[in-house]
């Protein structure tokens, strides 16, 4: 399955309102089309549990046919798909930390429930052959690293006894960070990959980011930059701002990037599966220049390391790339990452 230059779907079966009139305007079919004529030759489909069950665990049949539409979408453009279960009940990247919100990993019910959610996904679309099913988003905590290769190793079961052609897609914990893959199982299914998220420099990516509460909303960051510069701005970041205080490199740009992603490349060597970043990208309060330069080094690691990738996003969330903010680098960003 080609999973090489891809765009993530954001926002649209995930991370928004859950009611059909947002569903069925947000993304229509010519986005698609569209996003196939670029040259690109997947999208990623994030998909929250709200769109396939309701709060009970009954199925949803609107939400089923919603992500088929998708599916069908991408066979008649030539398309593959990546369906990501963004969120799950119990468990939400968003309220990390929260044990009463996220109690995925202490409750065997919800796990139970998070394993049917599964079952039926790989029942009604494991027999498509532009298909792939990642299994979480996000897992966060430090603490939920033995529980999460607990659970991937049920969800895995679960879905091979439906398909053994559908690749299962899965990441480390801290928001799938390229330093916590080799705390995952070899696994036992070489139909796997290792997926990893990349937003480094932090502060570069995420600047003025409302979300980010220690980032300053006021401060523009320029790229690459001297490192000594990046390491000094970060410190206000916190934990998210250490792997650029801690790292190694010298010069902020490739070198810095190939350190990033060294230890998730070594780790899906050892196990023997291939690796895929499933969310990369530049927030539009980002200089659009610079942000051109940011993409351009990191297609040219990834391209070094046969890394497939999705861009985060198509459309809004502060990262959309058909929004304004884009229109002046789109096309040149476009002909980047697509091999004509």
């Amino acid at each position: 399955m080609k999973l090489e230059c891809g765009i993530n779907l954001g926002g649209y079966l995930s991370q928004c309102k859950h009611e059909m009139e947002h569903y069925q305007t947000f993304i229509v079919e010519k986005d698609v089309k569209q996003i196939a004529e670029w040259g690109f030759d997947h999208v990623r489909l994030p998909v929250d549990y709200e769109v396939l069950e309701d709060e009970a665990g009954n199925v949803l049949e609107s939400g089923y046919n919603l992500v088929k539409q998708v599916i069908d979408w991408g066979k008649k453009y030539e398309l593959n798909v990546v369906l990501d279960l963004h969120k799950a009940y119990g468990y939400d990247f968003n309220d990390a930390g929260d044990t009463e919100k996220n109690n995925l990993f202490s409750d065997e019910a919800l796990q139970n429930r998070f394993l049917k959610l599964w079952q039926q996904i790989a029942e009604r679309f494991g027999s498509y052959d532009n298909i792939a099913f990642e299994l979480l988003n996000e897992v966060v905590e430090k603490e939920n690293a033995k529980a999460w290769n607990e659970l991937i190793r049920k969800a895995v079961k679960v879905i091979r006894k439906i398909t053994t052609e559908a690749p299962i897609i899965y990441g480390g914990i801290q928001w799938n960070s390229v330093k916590t893959l080799k705390l995952l199982e070899v696994p036992a299914d070489k139909n796997t990959i290792f997926t990893f998220h990349f937003y480094e420099p932090l502060l570069f990516t995420h600047q003025k980011a409302y979300w980010v509460e220690t980032m300053d909303k006021d401060k523009t960051i320029l790229y690459p930059e001297e490192m000594d510069y990046y390491r000094t701005q970060s410190e206000v970041l916190g934990y998210q701002g250490e792997v650029v205080i801690k790292a190694h490199s010298k010069t902020m740009g490739k070198e810095f990037i190939r350190e990033m992603i060294q230890e998730a490349v070594t780790a899906a060597a050892k196990a023997g599966v291939g690796l895929y970043c499933g969310e990369f990208g530049v927030i539009d309060q980002a200089p659009e220049n610079d942000t051109l330069r940011w993409f351009a080094d990191v297609r040219e690691v990834f391209a070094e390391n046969q890394i497939g990738c999705a861009l985060w996003t198509y459309k809004g969330m502060d990262f959309g790339l058909v929004d304004p903010h884009y229109d002046l680098i789109r096309d040149k960003l476009i002909n980047l990452w697509i091999k004509r």
